[in-house]
């Protein structure tokens, strides 16, 4: 009977064949590496998104060869986006005429089959999905279902109907990896961290960003500016939504953002690996914080003129967020009311 096994493993290795279960990430990092890769397509839509998706699916490659498996995650979910998005773009130009017309009747047709995801959305929706960054991620594709949905029909007329439907593509997109994030879940390391509102840190981190608007740095990286302030109004909404993991994941990723455009001047990373051992402590799972010291890691080991800046930025400022948003709320001052002064001014002759 032994010998019988042990021929039967032979066959199995001689066929390639293995008794591990597929690899969803993996698969789908190659399918997308490939398809961008291999697409030869020269409308605009489709360049711009192989444009922004070739250096972040590089980046996932190298980071699931490192085992860096949420970090290679977080690149791959927006270069899946917009390559899906472009793609079903091109579908519907090369089975017809694409104009308004075409358009509105595609945002009718998308609108029926998302309807379950354009409403309020459900904070139970993504239960039992773990560990916490996948269901993260998650949580922050959820409300942009409906955010590109409602605008890719106006955006769409007031632009062109390709880019209103690219619109309608990223809204499916979106929805797939919410739905994706299913297959990806597996049982935790530890206990489900215990979130809580994040409005004082929120608050907080928009006031060291307006502190930081100030020539130059507000002329040299306005763009950097744009995308801190616009992930950290993200991260609001999954508060208000109580979506709490992903507005832990979206607080954090603004933290990175305001901390490149505070100073340029970047500090040692010195303390990452005690970090590192404080995230492998305990019986929680501190898988965010896991993805953002993968972030650094990675850093740590590129060059460049900017490299270790993020690392730097994660072990000073990051990852003690992390920390203390796991704490319970530090006492607020109490709010004075708002103040209303009206002055009338009596002219002469009136």
């Amino acid at each position: 009977m032994f010998r019988a096994a042990a021929l039967l493993s032979l066959a199995l290795a001689a066929l390639g064949c293995s008794s591990q279960a597929p690899d969803p990430l993996a698969i789908e990092v190659r399918r997308w590496s490939e398809l961008a890769r291999t697409d030869a397509s020269t409308d605009e839509i489709s360049v711009e998104a192989r444009k922004g998706a070739q250096p972040a699916l590089a980046e996932a490659e190298e980071a699931l060869r490192h085992g860096r498996r949420l970090l290679a995650l977080s690149r791959l979910i927006p270069a899946r986006i917009d390559l899906a998005a472009a793609h079903y773009v091109r579908q519907l130009m090369a089975s017809g005429l694409v104009d308004e017309a075409r358009l509105e009747a595609e945002w009718k047709r998308v609108g029926g089959a998302l309807r379950p995801h354009l409403g309020r959305v459900d904070t139970a929706a993504l239960d039992g999905v773990e560990p916490a960054a996948i269901r993260a991620l998650a949580e922050a594709a959820l409300p942009q279902v409906r955010k590109f949905y409602e605008a890719s029909l106006d955006y769409g007329r007031n632009t062109m109907p390709d880019a209103g439907l690219f619109y309608l593509g990223a809204a499916t997109a979106e929805r797939d990896i919410a739905l994706w994030s299913r297959e990806l879940s597996s049982a935790a390391s530890g206990s489900a961290p215990a979130l809580r509102p994040l409005r004082p840190e929120l608050d907080a981190l928009e006031s060291d960003l307006l502190a930081a608007y100030r020539p130059p740095a507000s002329i040299d990286r306005h763009d950097e500016f744009i995308a801190a302030s616009a992930t950290l109004k993200e991260a609001r909404e999954l508060d208000a939504a109580g979506l709490r993991r992903g507005a832990l994941l979206l607080y954090l990723q603004a933290a990175l953002r305001t901390a490149a455009v505070r100073s340029s001047t970047r500090r040692a990373s010195d303390g990452l690996d005690d970090l590192g051992e404080r995230l492998s402590s305990g019986d929680v799972d501190h898988s965010i914080g896991r993805l953002f010291l993968e972030m650094a890691r990675a850093d740590l080991e590129a060059t460049g003129p900017t490299a270790g800046a993020t690392a730097a930025a994660v072990t000073s400022d990051v990852l003690p967020r992390y920390f203390a948003a796991l704490e319970p709320a530090a006492p607020q001052p109490p709010q004075t009311p708002p103040r209303v002064t009206v002055t009338l001014v009596r002219w002469p002759f009136t």
